[in-house]
């Protein structure tokens, strides 16, 4: 290093197809503490740099003479610059011969950085070649400095449109990983205490950290965020952070970037190697400290949701009955199955109901239209009507024009859909009033099923109803009513989900828990809406 901070260890490719003077080119650059590397022709020098590009190691500078044999040392440096991997190699010209001065702006404009006339003093040399090297490494700094700057720029994009805590954590741990060069990891400490974990792609999946493991980090970053404010940068010896969260099986120190969220109750960790893999210079780091700091801003309202997600399932869960707390039905079996919808999807007002009436059994299945609490709390206050209306009057037409009302009295905003069925069960008589729903399904025992045609509006919208759709349930005959969370997919048609479910209906094994257990494991699995389903069928 000179006192003023520069190298002097650059790497120098001459080009001259003069002997003598490459010779005397070489020593003056050692002299001065230049690595030398020579060609003496244009082809020659394309060939050994294309070499120590496989190398990974291009020459820091190329002195090239303006007169080759075979191209011009400005035809040489044009293809240099039109070459991606090359482009940005300094080039320096020179030329012992009296030249125009139109031929050194043509050196300028194919791209080189300067242009020397010979014979030229050492120091002369020496500044050129140091000058050039130095601009490069600049302009090399500040192209990947924007690099990086662009690199957060898209992982802040990516992260704010996560949907959930575990794509929010994926998305930062690769955009770390991008930043600093090697495998990353980032985790999200919920209130709950729930580890949310992302890693980046380039970690293998074999052998994941266990739960052990998992606890081990909970703990450690309840510990090191307590009483925190802002982005805390701190290392964790391998001893004390687990193996294999960067590379399978490996112990490694670990760099990370902490950040508890506003109220402190969640926090934020971006972790990085700090063993076996390149080391962050402080420029990286600052970046990766904005990273967090943008992750828990968008982890923020997803630790929100979860908890009005919590909130409304446990509204749902205390409202709903439970399978074996339905109420005594004299003359008919029903079951009923509730599923919620998987774990980062939003809530929804999906209810179910069944209720001894002076004329037999009602049955309901509803949807309250829109994902969130209060989908949850209207869905409610539907069933706790339905259960004072069923008091007095029977009629599932005049029950589902009551309903309409009282939403477009108290909820004017909302609308919800609902099939309602009632059943006398001495004489399989059955009444069916649909809003807006998918119609029920009769199964019978020819293994032939199909939908009742029962049809009207949606509730909430005070359009007049239909009477009810009359039908008789023969014993052997099973009635299913379910919500289109058991079959609405983004995409799909609803009409032939429709079709898909009365065909796996009329395939299921007899038995109300069959048929229900059939139709889960055909449609139940990773639905982004609840499930609702009731099925019933006159007792022996």
């Amino acid at each position: 290093m000179d006192v003023d901070g520069r190298r002097t260890d650059a790497t120098v490719l001459v080009v001259d197809d003069v002997a003598a003077s490459r010779f005397a080119m070489g020593a003056v650059l050692r002299r001065a503490g230049h690595q030398v590397v020579q060609a003496a022709t244009g082809g020659e020098a394309l060939v050994e740099l294309d070499v120590r590009l496989r190398r990974g190691a291009l020459p820091d500078v190329a002195l090239v003479d303006v007169n080759l044999p075979d191209m011009s040392g400005f035809e040489l440096c044009r293809r240099l610059k039109s070459r991606p991997n090359m482009a940005g190699l300094p080039v320096v010209h020179f030329s012992a011969a009296s030249l125009p001065r139109g031929s050194r702006c043509q050196g300028l404009d194919a791209g080189g950085e300067a242009y020397l006339v010979m014979p030229a003093e050492p120091e002369e040399i020496d500044a050129v070649v140091r000058a050039a090297v130095r601009a490069a490494r600049l302009r090399a700094d500040d192209q990947a400095l924007a690099r990086r700057l662009s690199l957060v720029s898209e992982t802040v994009v990516t992260i704010q449109a996560a949907r959930s805590l575990q794509e929010l954590a994926d998305a930062a741990a690769e955009g770390t990983a991008r930043l600093t060069g090697g495998p990353a990891a980032v985790f999200v400490l919920a209130p709950d205490d729930a580890l949310y974990h992302g890693t980046s792609r380039d970690r293998t999946s074999l052998a994941p950290p266990g739960t052990d493991a998992h606890r081990t980090v909970a703990g450690l970053l309840r510990r090191l965020t307590r009483g925190q404010a802002g982005v805390q940068i701190t290392t964790v010896p391998a001893p004390l952070w687990p193996a294999g969260f960067f590379r399978p099986g490996m112990e490694h120190d670990a760099r990370l970037a902490l950040i508890p969220s506003q109220d402190g109750r969640a926090s934020v960790c971006l972790a990085t190697p700090t063993r076996g893999a390149r080391r962050v210079n402080p420029e990286t780091e600052a970046l990766v400290a904005r990273l967090a700091q943008a992750t828990v801003l968008a982890a923020e309202p997803l630790l929100m949701y979860q908890v009005e997600r919590h909130v409304a399932l446990t509204l749902q869960h205390s409202f709903l009955p439970r399978p074996h707390r339905l109420p005594e039905l004299p003359g008919l079996d029903v079951v009923v199955r509730y599923v919620p919808a998987s774990r980062d999807t939003e809530i929804g007002g999906d209810f179910y109901a069944a209720l001894r009436t002076g004329e037999g059994v009602l049955t309901a299945v509803g949807d309250v239209v829109g994902h969130s609490l209060d989908a949850a709390t209207v869905m409610v206050e539907i069933r706790h009507a339905l259960r004072a209306y069923c008091v007095e009057e029977s009629d599932p037409a005049v029950l589902a024009e009551r309903l309409d009302r009282m939403l477009q009295h108290y909820h004017p905003e909302v609308t919800a859909t609902v099939c309602l069925a009632l059943i006398d069960p001495g004489t399989g008589r059955t009444r069916i009033a649909n809003a807006g729903h998918i119609p029920p399904l009769v199964i019978r025992d020819d293994r032939s099923a199909d939908y009742v045609k029962a049809a009207g509006p949606l509730l909430g919208v005070g359009l007049p109803h239909p009477p009810p759709t009359e039908l008789f349930l023969e014993p052997t005959d099973r009635l299913l009513m379910v919500t289109d969370g058991l079959i609405e997919t983004r995409g799909t048609d609803l009409a032939a989900s429709m079709g898909q479910l009365r065909a796996a209906s009329a395939g299921a094994l007899p038995g109300l828990d069959a048929l229900c257990d059939t139709l889960l494991d055909c449609f139940g699995h990773d639905r982004e809406d609840d499930i609702a389903m009731l099925a019933l069928r006159l007792a022996d």
